[in-house]
């Protein structure tokens, strides 16, 4: 049988960084078959969209992996995911995982949250202990369902290759390769992923990140040898760098009825898992419909997809974003598009849509999202406005972070350190660096350009190419 890769893209960002670069193109190129793994209400979808000679899609099986994950022995699978999630080593900045441990402590059923004083024990044995994080990483595969099986009979694959190392269900999977003695790698899609999601869920031989950073985020967090990991760039990125999805700045202000004649404030909604943005938005919605910036302004924002989620909390607020567009001059709301299924709004369907928005936005807003690399690669200013709520979220049970205390988490950090951008506490430094960026564009101009190329690596739109010959050279 001609040699036959299993890539399981389990999130849209797996399908961008797969199917919207050269990386599966390079692998087929290579004389490899391939077979990507998604949810099974996309396969259609998919093959209708992508589908070419030697690619092929099958199920996820995420229906069997749920009912899995819930019902053998559910408890003590939840505490081995969490403490897989929050238990890298403390050699590393550990501010994101901290947050995750009291958001838990907050909103999990009192079952679990009785036992959490217990679990900060066993979290700081794991962080100063390389040999019991190995203890726990080999305590995972007991838990291996066998779901996939006859898929690897018809296949044969000679690796499986996943958009995490077993940090979401795509652990059943990883764990089944590796007791049929099938080798594998993992891909990181995510600018925090290896400082938020920590050690693997499946034992994983090889992986490919963004950058050195994120090498050594790995290396000295979770314990994988610095031979394993390769630096290969984000192939979700290279349509960026090569102008791919950009709408002319005519055709996208016709697109949302934008006044040609003012400048644009875009902001992206982000962390609203953690904290309203409606502050934000509203500060911002005030300086633009009063007209009290540098330069007469209108305002875009996009929705995060968490507002899209069945919470009482974040369908509120999406609703009174929806509400002040559709009422204040001068502000329009745009909405992700979604892609169905287990990915909701996370998709690659608006890739136009984000790309042509970052690139005509005179200053970019948002709350120190992976958007702030992506703005930095089209060249924009780029403002992180952490005005608190008082209060955060109020509701019972809801855990709630102040904007204003998450800036030393990692990646937010190396955003402040790199000097990329402005940060804002209150409605004055809003306006203040938003007239700053108004007046003087370059202003921070060569600090993005050294942060996009600490971040990303490959600024050619090389990435997916490159990684493709990495998945190739495994063989």
């Amino acid at each position: 049988m001609d040699k036959t890769l299993f890539i399981c893209a389990d999130h849209a960002l797996a399908i961008i960084y797969f199917l919207q670069s050269e990386v599966v193109e390079t692998v087929l190129g290579g004389g490899r078959q391939v077979v990507l793994l998604v949810d099974e209400v996309l396969k259609d979808h998919l093959a209708g969209r992508f589908g070419r000679p030697g690619l092929s899609f099958e199920g996820l099986r995420l229906t069997q992996a749920h009912a899995y994950a819930e019902s053998e022995q559910k408890e003590i699978q939840w505490w081995l995911q969490f403490l897989r999630r929050v238990g890298g080593s403390r050699r590393i900045n550990t501010a994101a995982m901290d947050s995750y441990v009291r958001q838990v402590s907050v909103e999990e059923p009192n079952r679990r949250r009785i036992l959490m004083p217990l679990s900060w024990l066993l979290i700081m044995l794991l962080r100063s202990s390389a040999a019991a994080r190995r203890l726990l990483l080999n305590l995972q595969n007991r838990y291996t369902p066998m779901i996939y099986g006859d898929l690897f009979d018809r296949y044969r694959p000679e690796r499986v290759i996943a958009s995490t190392p077993g940090w979401r269900l795509d652990r059943y999977l990883l764990r089944e390769a590796r007791a049929r003695g099938v080798p594998t790698a993992s891909v990181i899609v995510g600018w925090d992923n290896p400082s938020s999601y920590s050690l693997p869920g499946a034992q994983v031989d090889q992986a490919t990140c963004w950058s050195e950073i994120q090498r050594e985020e790995m290396v000295q967090g979770a314990d994988w040898a610095p031979e394993q990991i390769h630096v290969g760039g984000i192939p979700s990125y290279d349509g960026y760098f090569r102008g791919t999805w950009r709408l002319s700045r005519d055709a996208y202000f016709k697109q949302h009825g934008l006044d040609p004649q003012r400048k644009l404030l875009s902001y992206a909604c982000s962390f609203v898992s953690f904290s309203p943005n409606a502050r934000n938005v509203e500060a911002l919605a005030r300086l633009v419909s009063s007209d009290s910036l540098a330069a007469p302004c209108q305002l875009l924002v996009r929705l995060h997809p968490n507002h899209f989620m069945e919470t009482p909390l974040f369908r509120a607020e999406r609703e009174h974003l929806q509400r002040l567009g559709r009422e204040l001059d001068h502000v329009r709301v745009v909405e992700p598009v979604p892609l169905g299924g287990d990915l909701t709004y996370y998709s690659g369907e608006d890739m136009q849509e984000k790309s042509s928005m970052m690139a005509h936005s005179d200053v970019f807003l948002t709350v120190y999202s992976t958007m702030v690399v992506e703005t930095a690669i089209h060249g924009r200013p780029i403002i992180s406005v952490c005005l608190d709520t008082p209060g955060g979220w109020v509701a019972p049970r809801k855990y709630s972070l102040p904007l204003s205390q998450i800036g030393n988490w990692p990646t937010h950090n190396r955003f402040r350190d790199a000097g990329a951008g402005r940060v804002v506490y209150d409605e004055l430094e809003l306006r203040e660096a938003i007239d700053l960026y108004l007046q003087q564009p370059e202003t921070d101009a060569e600090q993005r350009r050294r942060f996009v190329e600490n971040e990303v690596t490959f600024t050619d739109g090389s990435a997916g190419r490159r990684t493709g010959e990495y998945l190739l050279s495994l063989s």
